[in-house]
């Protein structure tokens, strides 16, 4: 049974303990297979080229890049040049039952943190459709996450995302400001070094388009 959600703020809603230890495990396993054809890359903030704190990769049809010429998603790998590797199915259940099942999620970026990486405060505001939720997974140790409103200098709260935890940005809180302060290392055995894997999926292009292009 999945457990009831708590509601952080209007459409932020955090399940805690969503995939327990055995889903958590054959996740992971997902993602190593994933990361052995779409290896971790280090992106590049726009115009100044500093790498972020933050390993990167994707799933699914389209992928979340970044580099000097700016952000965007693509299709394919920046480094490999080749197309991101399909979903896992467990990511396909998660979205769902957690996010609904249409429309379906084009995007699942796949953030490592390492003990010292962190996130600062940010929108994700690079896709067309707002309408669809972002869902997030956590695997690894504790994260402390920062969640804000929709304007940058409002009031923030912050909750301690563990692994197995889940939690969906939607409604008025789709473009709420969001980061992670601080990785709690070992807090976790899940993983075989200390560190945190979150996992986002995302809508891309509103649905019209996929039903248009179908026709």
């Amino acid at each position: 049974m999945i457990p009831a959600p708590l509601e952080l703020a209007p459409g932020c809603l955090w399940w805690r303990g969503y995939l327990d230890r055995a889903a958590q495990k054959a996740l992971v396993a997902d993602i190593r297979e994933v990361l052995k054809a779409a290896p971790l890359f280090s992106p590049l903030m726009p115009r100044t080229g500093k790498p972020f704190s933050v390993r990167m990769s994707n799933c699914g049809p389209l992928g979340w890049v970044s580099d000097e010429s700016g952000y965007r998603y693509q299709p394919h790998h920046p480094v490999t040049g080749e197309p991101w590797p399909p979903f896992p199915a467990a990511l396909r259940t998660a979205w769902d039952e957690l996010a609904g099942a249409i429309p379906a999620p084009q995007a699942c970026l796949i953030n490592w943190y390492g003990p010292e990486a962190r996130m600062g405060l940010h929108q994700d505001q690079d896709e067309q459709e707002f309408s669809a939720p972002v869902l997030s997974l956590s695997l690894g140790d504790t994260a402390i996450f920062r969640l804000g409103g929709v304007e940058r200098r409002g009031k923030t709260c912050s909750i301690h995302l563990a692994s197995g935890d889940a939690l969906l940005l939607s409604g008025s809180s789709r473009l709420a400001f969001h980061g992670i302060d601080r990785i709690l290392a070992g807090t976790s055995t899940l993983l075989s070094q200390p560190g945190r894997i979150n996992l986002t999926l995302r809508r891309v292009h509103p649905a019209r388009e996929e039903r248009d292009a179908a026709l």
